[in-house]
């Protein structure tokens, strides 16, 4: 995962601060337990979309990421489970979070 942590002055520039602008995911992990998750960032790679997701209730934790399909005109957010993709987009969203971080130093 990305060692990019998000908060309130993390240069994301997302505003934690205003939660009605938040969209909220309730995502299972692999125990089954749900927690709920906001979507901080979304790029793109290789004609896909790919949103960073954060645990709302611990915004520190490592962000998740996800691949955003669209089907009858509704989004999903589907894991990665190829270990190329998920290299490939780990390593794009590591390199967007270095810009943001040094873009506000």
């Amino acid at each position: 995962m990305s060692e990019h942590q998000h908060g309130d002055n993390c240069g994301c520039g997302h505003d934690h601060d205003h939660e009605h602008d938040e969209h909220v995911f309730l995502v299972s992990d692999d125990e089954g337990v749900e927690r709920e998750m906001v979507m901080v960032f979304t790029f793109e790679s290789e004609e896909q979309v790919y949103a960073v997701l954060l645990d709302r209730n611990n915004p520190e934790s490592d962000g998740i990421i996800f691949r955003i399909e669209e089907e009858n005109e509704e989004a999903f957010l589907v894991g990665i489970e190829d270990d190329a993709e998920w290299e490939r987009v780990s390593k794009i969203y590591e390199e967007i979070a270095l810009q943001e971080n040094e873009s506000q130093a």
